[in-house]
Order: C-alpha cells, then sequence, then structure tokens
C-alpha cells in the first residue's frame, strides 16, 4: 500500500495495519520513524543513537495528516528510542514512548527500541488450515487461563522465558485435557500488579519473557502440539502514564478531554475515544497485528460492559449522554461491531470472546442479525450464582435451590462460556478450595462438586491456572503457584478428576455438540429442593445422550430413581466421589440396569446412588 493510501485510511478510521506505516521500521538505509502527533509544533525522535538530543533528528508533517516522519541513518535494530514533542500551542516540550513500538526496555526502563525483522519461520500451517474449517460451535472449547509469569518460576524467582514455558506449560495443558491457553494480557506494560490490564503498548509483547520472535516459537509449539492460545486484550482503557499514551501530543489525542468521557475513576485509566478515526485505526490495527504476526487464535476482550455504557460506574452528573440521549456508547459499539466483522473476516476460525457482565443483548451474534459480533460472552451471571450457591453451608443450600436452576432460564440467548476465572480468586475472595464450606474432607469433596458442575453444565468452559489441583492460598502475581501442594493427596486427586472431566467433555459428543443449543439440556428433576439433588440428560447432536446427576448435601442419596430415555444397562462413566479422587468410593459398583416403565414422564427408570457432595455421570451401555 502506497504511503498516501495508508495515510488517508488511518484518517478514515479504516486503516486495520497502520502499523505498516507507524513506529520504527529499520530498513537499509537506517531506521524510518512515524508518528501521530497532529497538534505538535515540533517532533523529534530522541535516542541513544543522538545522545538523546531533540535538536538532531527532527521529523517532518507528512501533509495534514497529523502524522510526522522522517528517516535516521544512524538508527539500526537495538536501538532505545522515544519521541520529543512540543505543543503547538502551549509550547510544552513532552517524552514521550512509541504508541506503536514493537519492543520495549524491561521495566522500570520504559523506553521503546527499534525491532528487527523477525526471523522466525513459522511451522503452523496445518493447524491454520484446519482451525478455518473448525466448527467451534459443535467442538470442545476448554481454556485454561494463565498468567505466564506466576505459573510457575526458578527457583530464585525469575519467571520462565517463552521458551522455558513451552517445555513445561504445553505438556500440561495437554495432560489436563484443555484445548486452549489464554494468556492474561502479555502486551507491554510497566506495573506487574496490573497483571497487564494497564498496557502501554499495544504492538510489543512484554519484555519480561523473552523477545518476541521467543514468543511466536511458543505459539507456533502450541500449534503444532494441537493446543490453541487466545490473547486477553484490552481496548477499554489505558494507564495516566505520561510518558505513555495519555494526553500525547499535549491534548487529549486517544481519550477524551472531558473526564465525564474519557476517565475511569474506579481505575484511574483513560478510555479511548472511539469516534476518533485514528483511534479506531489504532485500537483494530493492534488486534490485526497480533493476530496477524503473532498467529494468536483469538482474542479475550477485557472489560467490554466498561465500553458499551456511558454511565458505567459513574454516579448521576458524572457522564454524558450520547446524542439522542442514552446511557449507550455507540461510538463503542461501532467500534465493537468493526472490530468482530474484521476478526471473522480476516482470520477465519478465530474467536472473540466478551467479558461483558451486563443483559446487554445478542452480544454472541452476527453483526448482520444487530448482534455486537462476538464468537462466545463469559456467562457471569452462572459463574455469580454457583459461587453464592457453593459458599453456603450444604444445610440452607435447599432454601437457595433456584441459584442452580436459574441459569438454564437464558443458558441459550448467548453462546457463552463458563468462567471461573482469575478475577474471582483474588483481592481477599479466597481460592476455589477457600471458598467451600466444612471441614477439610467436604471443602474437597465441595470442590470436585464444583469443578464438576461447570464440566457438565452447557457452554464452553474456562479454568484459571491452580484452580485444577485446588490452590489453597489466592493467587498472586508475585510468586508461582504453590505446586508443592501436589504433594499431598487431596490435591493430587483434584488434579486428577480435572484432567479426567475434561476428557469425558473432549470425547463425548452428548458433552459438547450442543453447548449452545437447548436441543442439547433436558431437565429430569430441577425440582428436588428437599435433597439438593439436580438431575438432567444431555443429548449430542448425533443422538448419544449421557445421565447427570448432582448432589450437593454430604447425605447420601440411595435408591434414588430417576426416569430415563431407555430401558438397559448404565454404565458409570465418573464418579467424584471415587476414592481415585480422594472421595469415600461411595457408586453404583460400574454399572446398573434401567427397566421399563414410565418414571417422570419417561419410558424407563433406574435407582442410582448419589454420593454425599458428589456427582455421577451414566451412559446407556
Amino acid at each position: 500500500m502506497q504511503h498516501a493510501d495508508a495515510l488517508y485510511l488511518f484518517n478514515e478510521g479504516r486503516n486495520n495495519q497502520a502499523y505498516r506505516l507507524l513506529g520504527a521500521h529499520a530498513e537499509v538505509s537506517g531506521t524510518t520513524f512515524r508518528v501521530w502527533a497532529p497538534n505538535a509544533g515540533r517532533v523529534s525522535v530522541v535516542g541513544d543513537f543522538n545522545g538523546w538530543h531533540g535538536d538532531v533528528h527532527q521529523l517532518h508533517p507528512m501533509g495534514e495528516s497529523g502524522v510526522w516522519e522522517t528517516t535516521v541513518a544512524e538508527a539500526h535494530p537495538g536501538n532505545l528510542y522515544r519521541f520529543e514533542i512540543t505543543n503547538r500551542h502551549t509550547g510544552d516540550k513532552l517524552i514521550k514512548s512509541d504508541p506503536y513500538g514493537r519492543g520495549f526496555e524491561l521495566r522500570p526502563g520504559s523506553a521503546a527500541y527499534v525491532v528487527p525483522p523477525s526471523t522466525h519461520v513459522w511451522g503452523d500451517a496445518d493447524w491454520l488450515q484446519q482451525r478455518a474449517a473448525w466448527d467451534w460451535q459443535q467442538s470442545p472449547v476448554n481454556i485454561y487461563e494463565v498468567h505466564p509469569g506466576s505459573w510457575m518460576r526458578h527457583p530464585d524467582g525469575k519467571p520462565y522465558l517463552w521458551g522455558e514455558l513451552a517445555e513445561r506449560l504445553i505438556p500440561y495443558a495437554l495432560a489436563q485435557g484443555y484445548t486452549h491457553l489464554e494468556l492474561l494480557p502479555i502486551t507491554e506494560h510497566p506495573l506487574d500488579e496490573s497483571w497487564g490490564y494497564q498496557t502501554t503498548g499495544y504492538f510489543a509483547p512484554t519484555a519480561r519473557y523473552g523477545s518476541a520472535d521467543e514468543l511466536r516459537a511458543f505459539i507456533d509449539a502450541c500449534h503444532q502440539a494441537g493446543l490453541g492460545v487466545l490473547l486477553d486484550w484490552v481496548p477499554g482503557h489505558f494507564p495516566q502514564d505520561d510518558w505513555a499514551l495519555a494526553r500525547y501530543d499535549g491534548t487529549a489525542l486517544y481519550e477524551h478531554e472531558d473526564p465525564r468521557l474519557g476517565l475511569h475513576a474506579d481505575w484511574g485509566t483513560h478510555i479511548f475515544n472511539y469516534g476518533r478515526h485514528e483511534v479506531r485505526s489504532f485500537l483494530m490495527s493492534s488486534a490485526y497485528w497480533w493476530l496477524s504476526e503473532f498467529h494468536f487464535d483469538g482474542l479475550r476482550v477485557d472489560a467490554v460492559a466498561s465500553m458499551l455504557y456511558l454511565d458505567y460506574s459513574r454516579k448521576h452528573g458524572e457522564w454524558l449522554p450520547n446524542k439522542f440521549g442514552g446511557r449507550e456508547n455507540l461510538e463503542a459499539i461501532d467500534f465493537l461491531k468493526e472490530l468482530n466483522a474484521m476478526v471473522h473476516g480476516e482470520f477465519p476460525g478465530a474467536l472473540t470472546i466478551a467479558e461483558e457482565s451486563t443483559a446487554w443483548p445478542m452480544v454472541s451474534r452476527p453483526t448482520y442479525v444487530g448482534g455486537l459480533g462476538f464468537s462466545m460472552k463469559w456467562n457471569m451471571g452462572w459463574m455469580n450464582d454457583s459461587l453464592r450457591y457453593f459458599h453456603r453451608d450444604p444445610i440452607f443450600r435447599r432454601w437457595h435451590h433456584s441459584e442452580m436452576t436459574f441459569g438454564q432460564v437464558y443458558a441459550y440467548s448467548e453462546n457463552y462460556v463458563l468462567p471461573f476465572s482469575h478475577d474471582e480468586v483474588v483481592h481477599g475472595k479466597g481460592s476455589l478450595l477457600g471458598k467451600m464450606p466444612g471441614d477439610a474432607w467436604q471443602r474437597h469433596a465441595n470442590l470436585r462438586l464444583l469443578l464438576a458442575w461447570q464440566a457438565l453444565t452447557p457452554g464452553k468452559k474456562l479454568m484459571f491456572m491452580g484452580c485444577e489441583f485446588g490452590q489453597q492460598r489466592e493467587w498472586s502475581e508475585a510468586r508461582e503457584l504453590d505446586w508443592g501442594l501436589l504433594a499431598n493427596p487431596e490435591n493430587a486427586a483434584a488434579q486428577r478428576l480435572s484432567a479426567d472431566l475434561n476428557r469425558l467433555y473432549r470425547e463425548l459428543p452428548a458433552l459438547h455438540t450442543q453447548d449452545f443449543s437447548p436441543l442439547g439440556f433436558e431437565w429430569i428433576d430441577c425440582n428436588d429442593s428437599e435433597h439438593s439433588v439436580l438431575s438432567w440428560l444431555r443429548w449430542g447432536k448425533d443422538g448419544s445422550f449421557v445421565v447427570v446427576v448432582f448432589n450437593f448435601t454430604p447425605v447420601p442419596q440411595t435408591a434414588y430413581r430417576l426416569g430415563v430415555p431407555e430401558a438397559g444397562t448404565y454404565v458409570e462413566l465418573l464418579n467424584t466421589d471415587s476414592a481415585f479422587y480422594g472421595g469415600s468410593n461411595l457408586g453404583n459398583g460400574g454399572a446398573l440396569p434401567a427397566h421399563e416403565g414410565e418414571w417422570m414422564g419417561r419410558p424407563a427408570n433406574l435407582e442410582v446412588t448419589i454420593p454425599p457432595l458428589g456427582a455421577v455421570v451414566l451412559r446407556l451401555g
């Protein structure tokens, strides 16, 4: 694309590859620098190639585009640089990082460096071809959410680099039965404690874990092993650091001037101005960059609710309505629709997943029918109801039975992911295990039951690292997971159960082919609040089915009669109370007969033993 065309599209908000134009581009003649600063009176590039002196290499305006450029013969890959920007109205001099910088020095430094062209040779052509033809709606999607810097560390506390993660994390995720990794934001960020959600480098992988090519090699290795990789991406807000995007050329360039539109008071961050064409090009290009240049398999889009509502977390008088007088952020809505259309059009099989916590309609419906166009949406209501219920002492659960049944009222209104994410195991909330009531045995039994509840409920799955083996402490980004717990039989047993549940979910069509369809789910009995028992059928698109039964109290239920679709011998595929999983080993001897005879409106019935705080999965043999 010619520069004139690229500039035109950039100013129109329609350049999805603006990184090819802006930023630092190493060439034979040196490095060309371009930056968008429409309210600058002068722009210079300063770096270790000119003594950080602003009078040496000044940039020149590219017409009326607001973009400035120059080529510096002395600048080469590896050189550090910033932009020195003088506001034309105030004369204020600003020293800024490159919004399109592709690499930054390791914190606490914040200068960008000239990145050499990638030398990674991709070996995942087969994966990408299969992904393009992938019917993800009818396939298992089971996501392991990972913070790379604290999953596992060296004895001296240093985080693993990408190559080391490839050696450890990939085989672990595969052995546990996950289909995808989801990386908490690995876009460059200055503060470890932000977990990456206060992004300053929208085109740069963080230097904490290695180079850009090492990240490419990690993703390539995942793909060749059969594991997808999703990126947690943050287009909803950016931090106020004065060296980064905030008031970039002395004016509110990427954000809004009015804090009633442009400031997240809760998070201390700025909100992007989605109505500004060049900001849309910036964000669309960031999404395109990660999917194209790094072969990510999709984006989990952070904090979508905060983008959709102008009054998000604001009191009366602290926000401005849209042109129609409403609370909807019309520009953000348009941006999200364009983003999803671009991703699905340009990257077949790539997913977009919304973290969206309200009842906004049709988040995961195509844009051509009026939806936002996401592939899937996190089911925060299901998660909150489930954790609230499990936190209760079992003696009181009978009075809250509807918390576990209500989800089916709306379960198919969106394409839902059932998440137990990092947000639920921080800030005093305790670990998943720590939320469970009762003595040590009951806490572990409840955790096993919760793992089964997620795996056997319709919807795709997401589990934050450590929850699969019963991490006891809250997660902290400052240390690795408590892997030593696996020396405890209870934790090792929880890990085995998690792997077996994931295997069942992947292998049984009844548990994944109709995750998004009411045809895949049928209550057997949702009304037995007295015993806190729930039972249902899961149906596969091929007509196969499984029987699922939960007992949410420590009181065993013997000879519990259920109506089933057919007579015959039913095999116990999984029992969370098995001794193999640390339970009391109360079960059904591996199989049990179902006899003809109407019960619960079905032509056959069986009598099942439901163990204490246990779940059982049965299949017609």
